[in-house]
């Protein structure tokens, strides 16, 4: 079971930090699986607070990035919080130029990202 876990659980104090295993996400099997684990997060396990750490991440598809959406809406109809840390500045610049930027709160570290949640 374990080979098919794409991200990294661990809660700190109320927050769930999942930080993404792999340094590529452009698999569409892959890209499922992330999606299924981001979504069980919220509509399973019903958590409110989840940060994202991308600090792995070195490429992501525009795929990839349709789940981030997805997951997004998901947080904000459980009224919960959803932010997103350690964003390669090649990868942030998608999220620019997208304006993915204006939708999602980015921050630069995990620090960060869990201060005031």
């Amino acid at each position: 079971m374990s080979s098919t876990r794409r991200l990294d659980i661990e809660e700190v104090g109320d927050v769930t930090v999942a930080k993404f295993v792999d340094k590529k996400i452009l698999d569409e099997t892959n890209i499922q699986l992330i999606g299924n684990q981001m979504f069980g997060l919220v509509d399973e396990d019903g958590r409110k607070k989840i940060v994202l750490d991308f600090s792995t991440v070195e490429y992501l598809s525009s795929a990839a990035l349709g789940k981030l959406i997805t997951m997004d809406k998901k947080v904000k109809a459980a009224r919960g919080k959803l932010r997103l840390c350690a964003i390669r500045p090649e990868i942030l610049e998608v999220f620019q130029i997208t304006r993915l930027d204006k939708i999602f709160d980015i921050k630069s570290t995990q620090e960060q990202a869990l201060d005031g949640m």
